[in-house]
């Protein structure tokens, strides 16, 4: 079966038809096959968690503030001495967010 170049379209010309018929059906599948991966794959990484290691290697990285002993004794001196320190202190430990 030898196939010349002159017979190709007038062969072909049935597959193009039918594949024209398709051709908006298939893009739309298509696309909605890549939103659909775009949707698995969002909704799998938020839901991923950092592994153990990842959390102790920040861990290592955070300093942390340190509280010198003089001025926690000082501050709390003033507190004592002071009416309204003193309840500015109470009202700020009771509600913590309230300007």
């Amino acid at each position: 079966m030898k196939i010349e170049l002159k017979n190709l379209p007038s062969k072909l010309k049935p597959e193009l038809k039918l594949l024209r018929k398709y051709i908006v059906f298939g893009y739309f599948i298509a696309l909605l096959m890549i939103f659909g991966f775009f949707v698995f794959r969002i909704n799998q990484f938020s839901h991923t968690e950092p592994t153990e290691e990842a959390v102790q290697e920040k861990l290592q990285t955070v300093q942390r503030p340190k509280l010198d002993n003089a001025v926690l004794e000082k501050v709390e001196q003033l507190e004592s001495q002071n009416i309204q320190v003193q309840s500015l202190f109470d009202q700020a430990r009771n509600n913590p967010f309230n300007e």
